[in-house]
């Protein structure tokens, strides 16, 4: 039977990695804690190598996916601390995001309140539910008799609704973060 997955592959390399296969994932498991990621790494080592096998020498088989593990580990080290790098910038930058004066966020909200009166009823309530009065999603849904996933929709929905109402209101303002709204929804001073 012809598998284009091990086409090329060396049978006897196949057996001597799998008969290691616990050795394998307690190496893992000792190196990153975990032994469902532990199974994860070793998995895909797996899916990527087992091609290049048949390349290795018999006696140096074993070392080699060893140090292949060992590479996979680091990989893995690797991107977690990309990630949390990822998400203390974004928490840094959204500390120094600055928050608009009392008087402009009062018109942005006298701007953004009247045009989402102008949604379907059930987006304005769901808008104002969840982003002025603060309820939480889950909560929102239960108030409502909906599920969660029913409402996060129709909240993703409202919002969508709104921001293609600012649009079509402000123009290239709302794409460029205008503060000096003239627009003909918002209360003339």
């Amino acid at each position: 039977m012809n598998d284009p997955e091990t086409a090329g592959t060396d049978t006897p390399a196949i057996a001597a990695l799998l008969d290691n296969h616990r050795a394998f994932l307690r190496y893992l498991e000792g190196r990153v804690g975990d032994r469902a990621l532990a199974e994860d790494i070793l998995q895909d080592a797996f899916i990527r190598n087992l091609g290049r096998a048949s390349n290795v020498p018999r006696e140096a088989l074993v070392p080699w996916f060893y140090r292949t593990l060992r590479n996979a580990v680091i990989d893995q080290y690797r991107r977690r601390a990309a990630k949390a790098r990822a998400l203390e910038t974004f928490a840094r930058e959204l500390e120094l995001q600055d928050t608009p004066a009392p008087d402009m966020a009062r018109e942005i909200c006298t701007c953004i309140a009247r045009l989402a009166d102008t949604l379907k009823p059930e987006y304005a309530e769901a808008l104002k539910a969840i982003e002025v009065d603060g309820v939480a999603v889950k909560t929102y849904a239960e108030q409502r008799g909906l599920s969660a996933s029913n409402a996060g929709v129709r909240v993703f929905r409202a919002r969508e609704a709104l921001r293609k109402r600012v649009v079509q209101s402000c123009g290239t303002c709302a794409e460029h973060g205008c503060v000096d709204c003239t627009c003909s929804s918002s209360p003339r001073r």
